[in-house]
């Protein structure tokens, strides 16, 4: 354990986000989320909400302010809705630790299947909530 670093912020989630550069993204995955199909580099967060974990994540993480589609979700496929309640809920940690950052953007799912596989790591959770995914692009860490 490390002082300041949420213990949901394990020691391969460490070393990913401080290896990643600036414009890499990474994908916090629901548990239906087929990440294996998608890539090789998988972190696993089995059990661990994809809120909770942007509340470890976003203290240690800069977002992209360059771009407007630094933070997407997944968009509800044709016939289906949203449930809101799952961005209200990663907003808060969102507002709280990267306030400047842009707005949630959506992405059609099997877009985002395909920018999912050109990310530099999906980090599977426990999130159940449906269209819960989220990608994350990181920016320039401030000195």
């Amino acid at each position: 354990m490390l002082k300041g670093i949420s213990p949901v912020v394990s020691p391969e989630l460490l070393y990913t986000l401080h290896v990643m550069g600036h414009g890499d993204e990474i994908v916090l995955a629901d548990a239906h989320f087929p990440a294996e199909s998608l890539t090789e580099n998988i972190i696993r967060a089995d059990g661990v909400k994809i809120q909770e974990l942007l509340g470890g994540i976003l203290p240690l993480f800069e977002i992209d302010s360059y771009v407007e589609d630094a933070i997407i979700m997944m968009d509800a496929v044709e016939g289906d809705s949203l449930d809101l309640s799952v961005e209200e809920a990663y907003l808060i940690p969102i507002k709280q630790f990267a306030p400047d950052a842009p707005p949630i953007t959506r992405l059609e799912r099997f877009a985002f299947y395909e920018r999912a596989k050109q990310a530099f790591a999906i980090l599977m959770t426990g999130e159940l909530a449906k269209y819960g995914n989220i990608i994350l692009k990181k920016g320039v860490t401030p000195a």
